[in-house]
């Protein structure tokens, strides 16, 4: 399957100033695609423009700095798309953020007594796609080219495997929440033989170094410092690539520390848990922890042959 990444296409990506987005954004635009970066961070959004206009002038690269969140500026954004970019290849839907509850609450009920951590989390990372998809869909569907289009929406391993010790379950929940409605856009439009040229993915990064870890801005990767086992965005980058020329759904990235079968084996613990009755999250629960352990690393072990 070709990739819609490719010379003369157009790129829209959200969260474009740095991390994963920056990093998809270069890789597009050194297949030769032109580029519309979207992300609310004004100052590095337009050192992103300059980084990769300067990379080839004769490609279009427009910015646009606003809050995702905003459904507002997203819909002055598509008013006025068709005339700056008639064709949309790509819509890469990235933006997100981890925000933290108050600690004016006991610490460990603060994520349950904090309205406003929830409402900002969700706003962000549930509602920026959905906004961006209201608009941008009518786009897609109206396009005169029928050749194939795709659209990528970030998630993360937590909205799959839900871990709680880092006390951010709205995170986790509006990860979850991605995961389901990306699932339910990609079988609405392959199932319309209207919409079945455009196709949808989720892409699942890693432990990666990107702007939530302190990554921010479009950096150049051979100075980052990083941890040994964290991935560059570069590689999430790849990824996507690889998995939109296999036509993958679930683009499912390892890192250095956790490879594709450790993934499968703890998705498929947790996936488990309802079908066999355990507790919820039952492998971080003392009375279960070294069995799930246990079993995942001996499923890990057969996966990997």
């Amino acid at each position: 399957m070709k990739s819609v990444i490719q010379s003369q296409k157009t790129a829209l990506i959200t969260g474009a100033a740095s991390g994963v987005g920056f990093a998809i954004a270069k890789l597009c635009r050194s297949k030769g695609m032109h580029l519309a970066l979207l992300d609310i961070d004004q100052d590095n959004l337009a050192k992103t423009k300059k980084v990769l206009a300067d990379l080839d002038p004769s490609l279009r690269t427009e910015a646009y700095a606003f809050d995702v969140a905003d459904a507002a500026a997203w819909k002055k954004l598509g008013a006025g798309m068709n005339e700056i970019f008639p064709d949309i290849d790509l819509v890469v839907l990235n933006a997100g953020k981890a925000y933290k509850p108050q600690e004016s609450s006991p610490s460990r009920l603060k994520q349950w007594l904090d309205g406003e951590y929830w409402r900002k989390t969700l706003d962000t990372n549930v509602y920026g796609p959905l906004n961006g998809l209201e608009v941008l869909l009518p786009l897609l569907f109206s396009s005169k080219s029928q050749t194939p289009k795709s659209i990528v929406v970030t998630g993360s391993k937590q909205g799959i495997t839900n871990p709680p010790g880092g006390g951010n379950p709205a995170y986790n929940a509006s990860k979850a929440a991605i995961k389901s409605l990306t699932e339910h856009l990609a079988y609405d439009l392959r199932s319309d033989p209207t919409t079945a040229h455009i196709s949808v993915h989720l892409l699942i990064p890693g432990w990666t170094w990107t702007g939530l870890m302190g990554n921010v801005g479009p950096t150049n990767e051979e100075e980052i410092k990083k941890p040994e086992g964290a991935w560059y965005p570069s590689q999430v980058a790849a990824e996507l690539l690889e998995g939109l020329e296999r036509g993958s759904f679930y683009i499912i990235c390892p890192d250095g520390e956790t490879d594709r079968a450790l993934d499968q084996a703890r998705m498929k613990w947790g996936g488990e848990d309802a079908v066999e009755g355990r507790p919820a999250l039952s492998r971080w629960e003392n009375n279960w922890m070294g069995r799930a352990e246990t079993a995942i690393r001996a499923d890990a072990e057969m996966r990997r042959g």
